[in-house]
Formats: C-alpha cells, structure tokens, sequence
C-alpha cells in the first residue's frame, strides 16, 4: 500500500515518525525501544534515514596516514526491514544521492524489491563535511530529479546499463515522496524556481510530499496554497521537530535554514537549562499540532531523531 492510499484508508489524526539506523557496531535494541515508546500512537509509517560515507583520515603502520571512506550509520536496508517485520506497519527508506552512486543505488533497489519494502522517500542529501558544496559521487546523482528517474527506469524494468528485466509485470513497483521546502531550499535563488522543481518531481511522478521542519504554522499554510495554485494536488504533509536544548536555538537555523519565530526564539532564550528547553519545544509542539490537525492536512510527520520523549508528550496531549 502506498503512502497516499495510507492516509486515505485512516481517519482522524495521523502521523509518522523519522528514526537513524544505528551507529556502526551499535545494536538495535535502542531503537527499538524510542520505536516502542510510540508505536501505541499508532504511526502510519516509520521513516528511516540514509547516510552518506564521509572521508576520514586513518593512521597507518608506517605512522603515515591514508584517507578512507567511512560510512558511521550503514544498514537502512536491514532497519527497515527489521521494523517492517517487527512491527508490521510499512517502512520507508530513504534514498539519497549524496555520497551514492547509480550502481550502489540499482543495488539498493534490487535488495528492496525482494524484500517488498516498495515506499521509499528520494532526497539529494546533503554536501559532504569537509565541501563547501554538493558535489556528487563519481557515477552518482547530483539532483533528487536524476534520483526519481533511475527509480522510474527501475519500475519499468530497465537497469542502469541499458539491460531489461525479465520479470516486469510480477515485479512490485515503487512509490515515493520528496521532500518540499516552506521557506525554500538553501540553494533555489528563489521560491518561484523552487516551486518549479518540486512541480516537475510530482509531474514525473512524486505522490506525496514531505515538508522540512518548520516552527510557524503560517510557512506551511503558505507553501501549501503556493503548491496548489502551481496544480500541485498531492498530500503535502508537515514536519514538525521538537526543539530538544538551547543551542538548537542557533544549530537549526544554521544547518537546516528555517526560521525561528521571534516568541519561540526569546522563550528558548531565557530558559535556564536545556530541561526548560525541552518543555518550551513540547508546548510548541502541541500549538503546533493542535492548529495543523484543526486544518484537515493528511497526516504529520514527526522528526524524532534524539527528541522521542518529546515527541511521546507532543502525541500524548494532541492526538
């Protein structure tokens, strides 16, 4: 079932939830467990996130050093179906362009379909650490765009070196959703030209979108009314992240580019402590949700990396 049929199929309030792998050489128990904490919401779907390989520096035995590839966060794949076998309710994957390239994603495709996880979520990612700009793998993708056609090229049973499928008609397609920007993505020179692009990924086929976080309803509402008046009709579903401690006060701005609303900036301000911190996201979380939920949008997702508890209180008080 795909992510709009989802929505379709259920009533009232809905969400989903965003969970990391692991780190490398770290059980999966820990996820489990924030997972556990939320799952008698009953989520619609869990989102697992993808991680790019990052160049380090390794000593080696001559006392020289060698730059390597590392990846910190490796097994989506396994996660997901893991918490699809596990809790039953679809996993969704993402795939990203970052530090990826078109084999290593075929790769990634061909192990999804013979697992029937078929929900994905296409995202370029971001630059790698130690760029100043994206630049993508050798062989890869520098666009989501590139990404969402070698997918298409794949439901219709084309592999990236030209060869077909033998099995296309019996073979489970993909859906998937992008991501979409309220206050425009960082690198658009502005939000016309961004609303192009995310028009084309739902022309050639996107069937939902995912907004990045933000923290004033009014974005949202505003780059949903943008969307339809460009006759972009698929769900457009909100992202909603509960600011955890005081330095997300200048973290979030700078590394994700959203706005912080002047009383949520001054709230967070002056608490005394990241536990005061905490409890001003909750209360502005439930604003949030509460006035997201009073307006018939089709679901929120819920950005509960390192914020479980607080995403726990925020569902607690608004569903």
């Amino acid at each position: 079932m795909t992510i709009p049929q989802l929505i379709e199929q259920h009533d009232g309030k809905r969400f989903s939830i965003e969970v990391l792998p692991p780190l490398k050489g770290r059980g999966i128990n820990q996820l489990f467990n924030n997972i556990d904490s939320l799952i008698e919401f009953n989520p619609l779907y869990i989102n697992i996130t993808t991680h790019r390989s990052e160049l380090v520096f390794k000593s080696t035995p001559d006392g020289l050093f060698q730059r390597v590839s590392e990846r910190s966060r490796p097994g989506t794949v396994a996660v997901a179906v893991a918490i699809q076998q596990r809790y039953g309710i679809p996993a969704v994957p993402h795939l990203i362009c970052s530090g990826y390239s078109k084999i290593e994603t075929e790769y990634a495709l061909i192990d999804l379909n013979f697992l029937g996880i078929t929900n994905l979520l296409l995202l370029r990612g971001d630059k790698a650490k130690h760029d100043s700009r994206f630049i993508p793998n050798e062989n890869g993708h520098s666009h989501a765009s590139e990404l969402q056609k070698q997918v298409n090229d794949f439901n219709n049973g084309l592999f990236i070196d030209g060869t077909k499928m033998d099995i296309v008609a019996e073979m489970p397609k993909f859906s998937y959703g992008v991501a979409g920007y309220p206050e425009k993505h960082e690198e658009a020179p502005n939000p016309d030209i961004d609303m192009l692009w995310l028009k084309n990924k739902v022309d050639n086929g996107a069937s939902y979108i995912v907004t990045q976080m933000f923290f004033d309803n009014k974005k949202y509402f505003d780059f949903v009314d943008r969307c339809r008046k460009a006759d972009i009709n698929v769900p457009i579903i909100p992202g909603i992240k509960p600011i955890v401690s005081k330095n997300q006060l200048n973290i979030l701005p700078r590394v994700f580019h959203v706005d912080i609303p002047t009383e949520l900036a001054t709230e967070i301000a002056n608490c005394k402590d990241d536990n005061q911190a905490k409890q001003i996201g909750i209360e502005w979380g439930i604003k949030q949700l509460r006035e997201l939920y009073a307006s018939n949008i089709p679901s929120v997702h819920m950005y509960s990396l390192n914020a479980t508890n607080s995403v726990r209180k925020i569902l607690e008080a608004t569903l």
